[in-house]
C-alpha cells in the first residue's frame, strides 16, 4: 500500500466517513458509483471491485463483462454532509480487465493514453474550463420549457435571486473537495451561471469537471432549484458552453510562449492551432456530442459555427486570449466549441490529439480572422477559407466515422461504441414528431 492510499484510510477513519463513492464514467460520460464501506477499502485499492462491464453503454462486450474498478488514491476528497455531519468521500477508478489491463474504452483510459503522448513529446497538458449551466423552477415536464430563477444577464448581481447564495455555496463545496474556483458569475441568459475553475493538468480537470457537476446539482437541489448542463435549454436565449484554455509546458516553461512571435505564440502553439483548424470539424461528434449541441452551435450569440481563429475575437472557433507581458506562463489558447455536456475525457483528449498532430505534422497556420465571422455572407466565408462546422450530430458523425485520427484517439472499440450510440440518438431524434410539426399542420389550417 502507498502513502496516498495509506492517508486515505487515516483521513476516513479519523473523519468517521462511513461510505465512500467509487466513481468512472461511461462512454458518454454518465458518471457511475458504486459505494463501498471503509472496510473495503483495502481489498479495492489491492485487487479493484469487480462489476459487469457490458452493462455500462460503451464499455465492453457481453462476452468479456467482468471487469475491475480500482479506485485512484489520488483523486480522493471528502463531500460534507449538510448540517456537518455524515460526511461522503469519492474517489475516481481506472476501469480494468480481469487480466489487470487497461479497458480498451474507458474514457478516462483514453485521456491518459492521450497524455502519455504528450508526455513522449516533452510537454505536459493543462486546462481551465469555463463551466457554463441554467438553474430552473423545479417542476416543469419535458414536454414544457423551463423556467429560469431569474431575469438577469450578464455579471448582474441580484441580492434576491437564489443563484447569489447558489454561487456562493456551490465555490465552498468545491473548495471543500479541492477543485478550486477562479471566478463566478451570472452569464448572459436569464438563470444562466459560469463557474471557472482553476487551471490544472488535463486529467485532474477531467476529473474535477465530473465532480463539480455532482455538487452543483446537489446544491441546486438543497436551494430548490434544478442545475441543467443541457447545451441549449432555451430556444432564444444563449445555449451553455465550456469554452476550454488549453496550454502545454515544457517543464516550468510555457511551450505556447514566445514574446517575438505572432500575437505572442510559439511555433509549438502556432503548430497546436492549425492541427486544431485541419482536425475542428472530424473532432466534432466527440466534443459535442449530442443532438441538442447543434442547437447551440447554430443558435447565434457567441457559439463558433465556423472554423477559424483570431486574438480577442468572441466568434471564432479558437481564440488566442491576450496575455500580461510579466506573465508569459498564461499564454494559451481557447478552444470554444465545447459545451458542459462533453463527456470530458474524450473531449480532452480529440482536442490534444488533433493539436498534437499538428505539432508532429508541423502543419502551417491559416491566417486569423480579424471580423466578426457570423456577420460575413457564405460566399465571403467561402473565399475567406473559412470552412463551417457540422450542423447536425448525423453530419458530425459521417466526418468522424471517416476520420483516422478520432479512431486512433479513441482506439477502435471505444470509437466503434461511441459511433453506434450516437448514431442511436441521432436515429430516435429524426423520428420524433414535434410540436412544431404539429402546429404547422393543424386540421383547421
Amino acid at each position: 500500500m502507498d502513502d496516498q492510499q495509506e492517508h486515505v484510510l487515516r483521513t476516513i477513519s479519523d473523519r468517521g466517513i462511513r461510505y465512500v463513492r467509487l466513481w468512472f464514467t461511461d462512454i458518454v460520460g454518465t458518471l457511475k458509483s458504486v459505494a463501498v464501506a471503509p472496510v473495503e477499502l483495502d481489498n479495492a485499492f489491492a485487487e479493484g471491485v469487480g462489476f459487469d462491464g457490458s452493462a455500462i453503454q460503451g464499455l465492453t462486450r457481453v462476452y468479456e463483462s467482468d471487469m475491475i474498478a480500482r479506485p485512484d488514491a489520488s483523486t480522493f476528497a471528502v463531500l460534507r454532509g449538510v448540517d456537518g455531519s455524515d460526511d461522503a468521500a469519492f474517489m475516481f477508478c481506472d476501469i480494468l480487465t480481469r487480466e489487470g489491463e487497461p479497458a480498451r474504452s474507458d474514457p478516462r483510459a483514453i485521456l491518459q493514453r492521450t497524455l502519455r503522448r504528450c508526455e513522449d513529446l516533452g510537454f505536459t497538458a493543462y486546462a481551465h474550463p469555463e463551466v457554463e449551466f441554467y438553474l430552473f423552477q423545479p417542476g416543469a415536464s419535458d414536454d414544457e420549457e423551463p423556467t429560469p430563477i431569474d431575469s438577469a444577464s450578464y455579471f448582474d448581481y441580484v441580492t434576491r435571486s437564489v443563484a447569489h447564495n447558489f454561487r456562493r455555496d456551490v465555490i465552498l463545496s468545491l473548495e471543500d473537495v479541492g477543485i478550486s474556483v477562479e471566478f463566478s458569475h451570472h452569464e448572459i441568459g436569464p438563470g444562466q451561471q459560469e463557474v471557472d475553475l482553476r487551471y490544472a493538468d488535463c486529467l485532474t480537470m477531467a476529473d474535477s469537471i465530473m465532480a463539480a457537476r455532482v455538487i452543483i446539482k446537489e446544491v441546486a437541489l438543497r436551494h430548490g432549484v434544478e442545475a441543467s448542463f443541457m447545451p441549449k435549454p432555451l430556444a432564444h436565449w444563449p445555449g451553455s458552453a465550456m469554452h476550454t484554455h488549453f496550454s502545454l509546458f515544457e517543464g516550468e516553461t510555457n511551450a505556447f510562449h514566445d514574446p517575438r512571435g505572432q500575437f505572442g505564440m510559439s511555433v509549438t502553439a502556432r503548430r497546436f492551432l492549425a492541427g486544431l483548424m485541419r482536425h475542428a470539424r472530424e473532432i466534432t461528434a466527440v466534443t459535442n456530442q449530442h443532438v441538442n449541441s447543434y442547437k447551440r452551435l447554430w443558435g447565434g450569440g457567441e457559439a463558433p459555427p465556423y472554423v477559424c481563429w483570431g486574438p480577442r475575437n468572441q466568434s471564432a472557433l479558437v481564440r488566442v486570449p491576450e496575455y500580461k507581458p510579466t506573465k508569459p506562463q498564461s499564454a494559451r489558447l481557447e478552444y470554444r466549441a465545447l459545451d458542459t455536456a462533453a463527456n470530458p475525457y474524450l473531449a480532452f483528449a480529440a482536442v490534444l490529439g488533433a493539436g498534437l498532430a499538428g505539432i508532429e505534422g508541423k502543419y502551417d497556420l491559416s491566417d486569423p480572422a480579424d471580423t466578426d465571422v457570423l456577420l460575413l455572407t457564405d460566399m465571403e466565408r467561402s473565399v475567406l477559407g473559412i470552412e463551417s462546422l457540422p450542423g447536425s450530430l448525423d453530419s458530425a458523425l459521417k466526418l468522424m466515422e471517416s476520420s483516422d485520427l478520432v479512431a486512433e484517439i479513441l482506439g477502435e472499440d471505444a470509437f466503434d461504441y461511441f459511433l453506434r450510440d450516437k448514431r442511436a440518438e441521432w436515429a430516435e431524434y429524426r423520428a420524433q414528431v414535434t410540436p412544431l410539426e404539429r402546429a404547422r399542420f393543424r386540421a383547421d389550417r
